[in-house]
């Protein structure tokens, strides 16, 4: 069966940031297919996973390392806000005239 891709929610990807307490188990438990390395915190808005990152870690964002803002999708994918974009009105989840620019936001979607 094959699945239209949509955008489930906002997300952050911390490439330099190990997991804590996940050393046992394999990336592909945790972490959406493809992103092979550090963590990816997802919520309602971006500045909720931020939230979650700064409660664990204890880190400012500017002490997190290299991260990419982006969204999750319903097949297990970490995307940017430009591919985010491309995804959402493909499966018409925003109102393209409404968008400006390249990029989607989470207000785009809700």
């Amino acid at each position: 069966m094959v699945y239209r891709e949509e955008i489930i929610c906002a997300a952050i990807w911390y490439r330099d940031l190990t997991p804590p307490n996940v050393k046992s188990i394999g990336h592909e438990l945790y972490l959406p297919r493809n992103i092979h390395e550090g963590i990816v915190f997802c919520g309602h808005r971006h500045v909720h996973c931020l939230y979650q990152m700064v409660a664990i870690y204890g880190l400012y964002q500017s002490q997190a390392g290299f991260e990419v803002q982006g969204f999750l999708t319903n097949l297990n994918k970490f995307v940017d806000r430009e591919e985010a974009l491309k995804i959402a009105i493909k499966a018409r989840q925003v109102n393209y005239t409404k968008i400006k620019g390249k990029q989607l936001y989470s207000e785009d979607l809700y």
